[in-house]
């Protein structure tokens, strides 16, 4: 168990939420289970534990292995959304849908049903579709993404990771077998392998939690970036993705995530979850161990804590 903090306290200042939320993680260091299912991220400890958050006047607060940089893996479906949406604004939403699935995030049923429309973007099955439009836009769309995350992190040197992408690559069944399933309806423009091999490629892209936080500002600006003043997003867009993170952004927990922590998010299997705070800051908090649904159980239990200890959320 988590240990207990008074409640009963005035509001936290961020310095001193994110001490307080590093004693009360701790106990759950090492619980829950890494995604062994992709090879190489199977022996990723998961006694450890890292949050930061970068405000958009540039201040960057942090705890624990916030530098420790670890693969994205769904997260990188945020920003190939942001990819493009540049592209297809709102006509992409005739390809995939904008509702939460209410099923696992690897999950094919509702496919048949809907016609190999996926439910939104931050499912697999949505995640391949927009692959297909990057696929169909960019030569190489996995140097397209980590062109965009070098930008928004202010880091030049990210990049993928080989090793993990060719695992994930490997043991791609299930991902195999929905992109067939939606080459079936005619829902995709390139070939399925092509599709597969980018996909697998952003979700192994690598980062830590300052640069996430600081990738993040983009949305929590509204569609610019704060550092060099780009605009990337109308601000309609740049709301619209936020809405999508808040109901759909945390697998087929998500409803559960907004009642707890009240922030749109993103999470992925490596451990890594990213939020915003509209008009204020990008946060980011990782640890490997996942609870059920695939979401960081130490992760989520920081951001339920960061929003009421500060009593700063969306509602």
């Amino acid at each position: 168990m988590a240990a207990k903090i008074d409640l009963r306290n005035s509001r936290m200042h961020d310095r001193q939420a994110l001490d307080a939320i590093y004693a009360h993680v701790q106990p759950l260091l090492g619980q829950g289970r890494v995604a062994d299912y992709i090879p190489e991220l199977a022996h990723v400890p998961r006694e450890q534990f890292g949050m930061a958050i970068v405000k958009l006047d540039g201040e960057v607060l942090q705890v624990g292995a916030a530098e420790q940089r670890f693969s994205i893996q769904s997260i990188s479906k945020l920003f190939a959304l942001v990819l493009a949406l540049q592209s297809e604004g709102e006509a992409l939403w005739q390809r995939v849908g904008r509702e939460p699935s209410g099923t696992p995030f690897n999950s094919l049923v509702q496919l048949e049903a809907e016609g190999g429309k996926p439910r939104n973007p931050f499912i697999n099955a949505g995640a391949l579709v927009v692959t297909d439009v990057l696929c169909s836009r960019f030569a190489t769309p996995e140097n397209a993404l980590v062109g965009l995350m070098r930008r928004l992190s202010g880091n030049a040197a990210l990049d993928y990771n080989l090793k993990v992408a060719q695992s994930e690559r490997r043991h791609s069944d299930r991902n195999a077998a929905m992109a067939h399933f939606i080459a079936s309806f005619g829902r995709l423009a390139n070939p399925v392998d092509r599709v597969l091999d980018a996909y697998c490629s952003q979700c192994s892209i690598e980062m830590n939690c300052v640069e996430l936080a600081r990738a993040a500002l983009l949305l929590a600006q509204h569609g610019s970036v704060p550092h060099s003043g780009e605009r990337l997003l109308t601000p309609s867009l740049a709301k619209r993705i936020s809405a999508l993170m808040l109901t759909c952004g945390t697998y087929d927990a998500a409803g559960d995530f907004a009642f707890r922590v009240g922030l749109p998010a993103k999470s992925g299997v490596g451990g890594g979850i990213v939020a915003l705070i509209p008009g204020r800051c990008g946060i980011c908090v990782w640890s490997p161990g996942l609870d059920e649904t695939g979401n960081s159980l130490a992760g989520t239990a920081a951001l339920e804590m960061f929003t009421t200890l500060t009593e700063r959320s969306i509602f």
